[in-house]
Order: C-alpha cells, then sequence, then structure tokens
C-alpha cells in the first residue's frame, strides 16, 4: 500500500491550496474528495443544458496574495487584469443607478457631489481602519496563553499601526470597532441607494441586518480582502470560480499531490489520543502521520472522530458553532440578456446589488429571526455570461445570484416554503428588469438546506460557522483552539470553519500547511 505522509480530507479550495502547499515542502500528500469532482462550493457547473454558473461563491475578491504567489497561479491559467474588476451597481427601481468603479469605489458616479465627496472621505477611512486588521487575517492567530516572541512581535505591529493612524483616527477606530453599519453609515452618508449597497455587503452571508451590532466587521471583513494587489476589488473570472480551483488543482498535482475523488472519509482513527489515519466509506484504510480536515469543524469532531475521543468541554464548544445559513443561490437559464432599469452596458457587466436602503436590508432580516424568509429579499446578481460567453448558449444569458434572507431552518420546511421563495426572488427581480420572468428557460434555486446537502456544508453556511465577533480570530473555529492545532495529535483543521474565515481566500488552508511545516520542520 502507498504510504502518505498527510491526508487531507477535503478537496475545496482550502483543502488543495493545504496540499499543495505541504507538498511543495517535500511532503507526500493525498487528497480525498466526498463528490465526484473537486472545487466544492467554488465549482463551475451546469445547471441546465448549455448553462453554466458558478455553484454558490460567484465572486472573487478576497483570494490570499500569499497563495497566489506560493502556489503559482499565474503560472497555472489565472490573471488578473485590473481592467476586469467588477463595478459595483446600487440598483434602483424608479431611476438611475449608483455605481462604484475600480477596485470598490475609487470613482463613485451617479450621486451628487457632495455624496462623492462624502464616499471617498469615508471609503479612505474604512480602508484605513481593514488594513489595521488585515495582518491578523493572513496569519495564525495569536496563542494568547503561551506567545511565541514572532507573535509577540507582530502585536506589537498592529499596535504601532494603530498608533500610526493618529490620536483621533485611533480614537475613532476603536469607537466604530463594534458598531453596527447603519449608524455608521448614517453619520457620514446621505443616499439611501449608496447607504443599502453597503449595508448589503457588510452583512452579505451572516445572520446580521444592517443594525444588529458588530454588522460594521463585515464590511472590514470584506475590505481586508485584495484582488490582483487591490483592497476590495472583485472580478468573475474567465470560466466561472471554477477556473480559480482548476489553477490550484494544477498547483497542486504538478507538486506531487495525489487526488481522490468520490471517496468520501467515514471515520478518523484515533490510537493513543492520535490521529494516524483515515477510513473511508467503501471500508478501506488509509494511514499518514498527519490528517488535515478541510472540511467543516462540526463533522470533523462530531462526524469523523466521535466524542470518546475528545473532552466533554471542546465537543460542546463545537456543537455550540452557529451555522445556520441565511443566504439562497439562484441560477437562471435566460433566452436572452435582462434590461435592469437605470443600468448601462458596462453596468450590466458589473455586480448588481438589489439593496435599495440599509431599511429595506433590516426589513429583510427580520423575518429570519423567527424561522421565515424574506418576502423582499435583497440580493447580489451577477450575468457572467456577458463577458464569457462559453457559459451560455448564443444569444442567451446566465443569471448567477445570492439571496437574503432565507433561514436554514425555515419554519414552515423548505419542500413547502421554496416554491414561495423563489416566487417573493423573481417578483423582487421583474420589479427591476421588467419582463425578466418571461425570458425565464430554467431557474435553480438552492435554499441553505439545498446547499448543505449538495456540498456536505453543515447548515448550508458558506463561512462553515457564522463571522461574527464572538467567532472571529482567536475564538475560530472555538476558544482555545484558533491556530488550526486540534485536541487531538497529528489532526489539523483548514476550512472555512478555521480563522479567519470563508469566502474564496485560500488563507485557511495556507495557514494551516504552514502551521504543519514549521511544527514538523
Amino acid at each position: 500500500m502507498t504510504s502518505f505522509d498527510c491526508i487531507v480530507i477535503g478537496g475545496g479550495h482550502n483543502g488543495l491550496v493545504a496540499a499543495a502547499t505541504l507538498a511543495k515542502a517535500g511532503r507526500k500528500v493525498l487528497v480525498l474528495e466526498a463528490a465526484s469532482e473537486v472545487g466544492g462550493a467554488a465549482r463551475t457547473e451546469e445547471f441546465a443544458p448549455g448553462f453554466r454558473a458558478s455553484s454558490v461563491a460567484h465572486v472573487l475578491n478576497r483570494l490570499h496574495p500569499d497563495v497566489v504567489k506560493t502556489l503559482e497561479l499565474e503560472k497555472h491559467g489565472l490573471q488578473f487584469n485590473r481592467a476586469e474588476f467588477l463595478p459595483s451597481v446600487a440598483l434602483s427601481r424608479d431611476g438611475p443607478a449608483l455605481m462604484l468603479h475600480g477596485a470598490y469605489g475609487e470613482v463613485l458616479t451617479g450621486a451628487s457631489p457632495s455624496e462623492q465627496s462624502a464616499w471617498k472621505e469615508l471609503r479612505a477611512q474604512l480602508l484605513r481602519y481593514a488594513g489595521i486588521l488585515k495582518p491578523f487575517l493572513s496569519r495564525r492567530p495569536p496563542d494568547l496563553a503561551g506567545m511565541s516572541l514572532l507573535e509577540t512581535a507582530s502585536l506589537g505591529q498592529t499596535a504601532l499601526a494603530l498608533k500610526k493612524l493618529g490620536k483621533e483616527d485611533m480614537r475613532d477606530f476603536l469607537r466604530v470597532l463594534l458598531m453596527n453599519v447603519a449608524d455608521l453609515l448614517d453619520e457620514q452618508l446621505e443616499d439611501i441607494r449608496l447607504k443599502g449597497l453597503l449595508a448589503f455587503d457588510a452583512t452579505l452571508g451572516s445572520h446580521l441586518g444592517p443594525r444588529s451590532p458588530t454588522s460594521l466587521l463585515g464590511l472590514y471583513y470584506r475590505l481586508a480582502g485584495e484582488t490582483g494587489g487591490m483592497a476590495g476589488a472583485q472580478i468573475v473570472p474567465q470560466g466561472g470560480m471554477g477556473a480559480v480551483v482548476s489553477a490550484i488543482l494544477a498547483s497542486a498535482e504538478k507538486a506531487g499531490v495525489t487526488i481522490r475523488a468520490s471517496s468520501p472519509v467515514a471515520r478518523i482513527i484515533v490510537e493513543k489520543g492520535r490521529a494516524v489515519g483515515v477510513t473511508l466509506d467503501a471500508g478501506e484504510d488509509l494511514r499518514a502521520s498527519t490528517i488535515v480536515s478541510a472540511i467543516n469543524p462540526a463533522t470533523t469532531f462530531l462526524d469523523l472522530v466521535g466524542p470518546r475521543e475528545i473532552d466533554t468541554g471542546f465537543m460542546r464548544k463545537v456543537k455550540n458553532i452557529r451555522m445556520k445559513g441565511d443566504a439562497a443561490k439562484l441560477n437562471l437559464a435566460l433566452d436572452r440578456p435582462p434590461q435592469f432599469t437605470g443600468v448601462d452596458a458596462a453596468g450590466h457587466k458589473g455586480r448588481l446589488v438589489m439593496a435599495p436602503s440599509p431599511d429595506h436590508v433590516e426589513r429583510a432580516f427580520n423575518p429570519s429571526k423567527y424561522g421565515e424568509f424574506s418576502p423582499a429579499p435583497v440580493m447580489e446578481i451577477t450575468l457572467p455570461s456577458l463577458a464569457d460567453p462559453s457559459l451560455a448558449p448564443d444569444g442567451a444569458c446566465v443569471l448567477s445570484a445570492v439571496v437574503q434572507y432565507a433561514p436554514y431552518a425555515l419554519k414552515e420546511g423548505w419542500d413547502v416554503g421554496k416554491p414561495k421563495f423563489r416566487e417573493a426572488v423573481m417578483a423582487q427581480l421583474e420589479a427591476y428588469a421588467p419582463g425578466i420572468g418571461k425570458s425565464v428557460l430554467h431557474a435553480e434555486l438552492l435554499t441553505p438546506a439545498d446547499i448543505e446537502t449538495r456540498y456536505r456544508m453543515p447548515g448550508g453556511h458558506w463561512h462553515h460557522g457564522e463571522l461574527q465577533a464572538d467567532q472571529m480570530l482567536v475564538s475560530r473555529p472555538v476558544s482555545g483552539w484558533s491556530g488550526y492545532d486540534t485536541p487531538l495529535e497529528g489532526l489539523f483543521l483548514a476550512g472555512a470553519g478555521s480563522h479567519p474565515g470563508g469566502g474564496v481566500s485560500g488563507a485557511p488552508g495556507l495557514n494551516a500547511a504552514r502551521r504543519i511545516i514549521a511544527m514538523k520542520g
């Protein structure tokens, strides 16, 4: 039997990044993926004959530059072009759209001169403050119980960066850090379209509304990411998000990683408090000195390890990770491109955001607190086939949308609620793009329950756990175990449920691999 140094469970983008990084450091690595192909929720898939869309994640805005560099992704076909940065379009039902151009609003059009000036000031402030948090997101969180000299030095660098802000800015950073996003926007902006767009971005993928405490953290998290060296920039890769996975996969295979698809893991083998291998669903045992789980932490410990091997306090913490998703994914096959009110041709190739005001986003959020879907959902829409005609037949168009709020545990059940929710979503689309309903050839709506089943993602949550203040940094996935290590020797975490969180960044996978390499020498 072929032996491996490392077995990676899960061939999503983080698992592939971890595997490639370990292989480049000389390890013999095997990746086990349950599905028939790798990529997880970042695959590009055919959802109707001739129509392809990015499965769940559909905009690239935070692939970590260290991942691009370490895996030499540009040599494997991944290119960033500033001309391809998506504008963000704040849709309006009865007037012109407002647009943020370049890297998250370097230029704002469609707003008054005074609003443009206010936005320029707020954008600069948000980027400065996100820059303070950015270093924390790109490395292993500090071990507060026993910090190394390097960790102490990095904390010192953060304190220095804070000090460099100046007294006034430093005070304001601390004042707004845990604020809700709606209050900050009300302080500095007037245009409800711009405020609606920013409120949507701050709460996308979270069980939060704009007026929820700490919701501003979501905007910082977004702006701490970058694409092509620019903070807040976003693109839709040619070929969809699957193109990113293909580049990472090519790097992993070149480094010598062995990949086995259709190989679900049934359990992690534990002997004397150490993870020593895995048993596949088919009954085969595979052994390695290091096991890396790039899947959900709850699945890892509750299902694959089991309660006998780990103390009850840790297991209780894992059971209490909040990971019930609120975002649904809609893919539409259209017989022709839609026309959104007040949006020009360039805008249609951008990221279209349907969130007319912070109050609208808040009202959309409210029902989800009680297990009900939003009757007037908010959404992020792309039309990827306009820039990449290979995704749809000639003259036809793909619409890809992330829709909120759709609670995982719908009170009436998704079997009953799904047709009603689809109707609510289509009614909203019709209001902003009249006639779109008549051009629909096929519709695929994935609720969080569907996402859970299809992508083996508990709760259907793409962050594998809420990305909120009490589940970030040193508390991710649980307090005391934020640095990719686990209570089992030889077992490490490398998925979105680990620090720094979800989104297609590759940072959890890269950081985990670096931790393993540093420990093992």
